[in-house]
């Protein structure tokens, strides 16, 4: 089959990537930059990005399926308006090259922070209703592209969305945000944890998943990708336990951590260096929804995610193969 990918050289796009070569599949890339983990593959690569039509004609020209994985992924807002040009405009621009060019699959990926976590007390489905516009600027922009995608269908495009939760796991070159709090876990460079935490999904459970959806997905459906609801002090002692390292154990008080917050981001002004704790962030991990449901893709996707431990596992001995940890 010939697959185009958005997002090629991202968290999961790399990943896809080299499951849907392996497979035997033809991939023809969306590349926006270099990166060593696609540039090995066997693949047909397509310069541009979702904001270029000609690059987006190119890369959906004469394929079967395209998975849209390209997005700006934020917890500091929307400073210079990419977060809401990528994630909306551009999954706008790939579904309407997608209708034009009579891709017999589209299969785009959205994410749980396009939900309303609210009520917390209630299970998080698919029949969950999508953020407003007083949400954080990349839950909007995820919300509108699904409203895109939807529009697109009721246009005729055989269409699907996909929503993951946290994505961690092996295979993370950035590292991606996430990988960063793991690796800084790992190596105890987090003064103080702060309550809550977060539903945690293995990439490779996801990647599986999307494939499944390729033939067994149904048209018009959304389908929630969780894994495991952790706190960020369970994930600490999980990274202990797996490392014998010591890692952080103290928690502040979600107060104190608000308060601290312009110190935070004006060390990382400074040294260039992104922060974990922003007030985004900081939201995420109080909100985080501990019942994120994902029947409908175990009995659609055969969507199957493994054990949390088995997950940290093999990310932190990928980061240690490949340099990141001694």
């Amino acid at each position: 089959m010939k697959i185009a990918v958005s997002g090629a050289n991202g968290r999961v796009g790399s990943v896809l990537c080299k499951t849907l070569v392996e497979l035997g599949h033809q991939v023809k890339a969306l590349i926006h930059k270099h990166s060593k983990e696609i540039q090995d593959l066997p693949l047909e690569q397509v310069p541009g990005n979702t904001l270029e039509k000609d690059s987006l004609k190119r890369l959906l020209y004469d394929v079967d399926c395209c998975y849209h994985l390209a997005a700006h992924i934020s917890i500091s807002g929307d400073p210079d308006g990419m977060v809401w040009r990528v994630n909306a405009e551009g999954t706008r621009n790939i579904v309407k090259v997608a209708l034009e060019t009579g891709v017999k699959r589209f299969i785009h990926f959205s994410s749980i922070h396009a939900f309303q976590q609210h009520p917390q007390d209630q299970p998080l489905d698919e029949t969950r209703p999508l953020v407003g516009s007083n949400r954080f600027a990349y839950d909007v922009s995820k919300a509108e592209g699904e409203r895109f995608v939807k529009a697109a269908v009721d246009d005729g495009l055989d269409a699907l969305i996909l929503c993951p939760t946290a994505i961690t796991g092996p295979a993370d070159p950035g590292p991606s945000l996430i990988g960063q709090a793991l690796l800084e876990l790992s190596l105890n460079q987090i003064p103080v944890l702060v309550p809550g935490g977060y539903n945690w999904v293995d990439v490779r459970d996801v990647v599986d998943a999307s494939i499944n959806a390729l033939t067994m997905g149904r048209r018009g459906e959304k389908y929630l990708l969780s894994g495991r609801w952790c706190s960020l002090l369970e994930l600490s002692k999980l990274i202990e336990q797996i490392t014998g390292q010591k890692t952080p154990q103290k928690i502040m008080p979600m107060w104190i951590a608000r308060i601290g917050l312009p110190f935070i981001t004006l060390y990382s002004k400074l040294t260039g260096v992104k922060p974990l704790y922003t007030s985004e962030s900081l939201t995420i991990l109080s909100e985080g929804h501990r019942q994120i449901l994902s029947e409908k893709a175990k009995n659609e996707l055969d969507f199957t995610p493994r054990k949390l431990e088995e997950t940290i596992r093999d990310a932190l001995t990928w980061f240690k193969d490949n340099g990141y940890l001694h």
